[in-house]
């Protein structure tokens, strides 16, 4: 079926496309974003569980140990599990953060910041609860230290859990803490970003926007600042929800810590 009318696409088809993109985009982002700092997160991976060959190191210091002792590959350890995450989480997260935009706009009549937050929350937690399985399988993976494997890949990795751990329940550790965690992290983030994106385009439009591609009457962020602005939501969100954060991770790792009985 045809769905040009005399002025070009329909409004269904470029919505269509538009959530199209939008989901590529998501997930794009959040792949190439995850892997630049990869190694970083299975160093926070090993030092907020106390795993027994690092917990004694610093940052910096077990970024060097793990090389050594793993090989440099040693710190992307449980990446797979990452990657095949974060493209739905990221495109899941986008999507439904303009769905409950709109959504709570028309039934509730709510608009601006508390909005943004309200919205941020909602799609935070709900790309969590989609995907968490796989972030239980990646904190396992990781935590793993050459020559002490317990799950030699991703599928075994579900298998284990789903047969030792109780079924599905058991890829639901430490949700509690995650969905608490997240809502004042997506919040936040969204919240924090689009302030800077709404002060920067009101009092400095020439310096900090461009033209948009699909609308050139419309300004957006110039790349390398919306890439400040992101970097700084992140930060002030992840510091805010960080304790959570450990929480989620000492209840995932479950029999894998001495002190499992404390992590129920």
């Amino acid at each position: 079926m045809d769905t040009r009318g005399p002025a070009g696409p329909s409004a269904a088809a470029r919505r269509d496309f538009y959530w199209l993109r939008s989901f590529v985009a998501g997930g794009v982002a959040g792949c190439c974003a995850k892997t630049t700092i990869a190694p970083l997160d299975r160093v926070k991976i090993l030092l907020q569980a106390h795993n027994h060959h690092y917990k004694h190191l610093g940052v910096f210091s077990t970024l060097c140990a793990v090389p050594k002792k793993e090989g440099y590959l040693g710190l992307y350890k449980g990446n797979g599990a990452m990657m095949i995450r974060i493209f739905p989480y990221g495109a899941i997260q986008f999507m439904a953060f303009d769905q409950y935009k709109k959504l709570i706009r028309k039934k509730l009549g709510i608009s601006g910041h508390v909005h943004n937050l309200m919205a941020g929350s909602m799609a935070g937690i709900t790309a969590v609860i989609c995907t968490y399985p796989l972030d239980m399988v990646r904190a396992r993976l990781a935590f793993q230290v050459k020559g002490e494997h317990k799950y030699t890949g991703i599928i075994h990795a579900f298998k284990t859990i789903y047969t030792k751990e109780g079924g599905y329940i058991g890829f639901y550790r430490g949700l509690m803490p995650t969905v608490v965690g997240m809502a004042p992290y997506a919040g936040f983030s969204f919240f924090t970003f689009s302030t800077l994106k709404s002060i920067g385009l009101a009092q400095a439009p020439n310096l900090v926007g461009r033209p948009s591609l699909d609308n050139p009457e419309v300004l957006v962020l110039k790349t390398h600042v919306s890439l400040l602005c992101g970097g700084m939501a992140g930060t002030i969100a992840q510091t805010i929800s960080y304790p959570l954060d450990v929480t989620r991770r000492r209840m995932q790792l479950g029999g894998a810590l001495p002190d499992a009985d404390k992590c129920l």
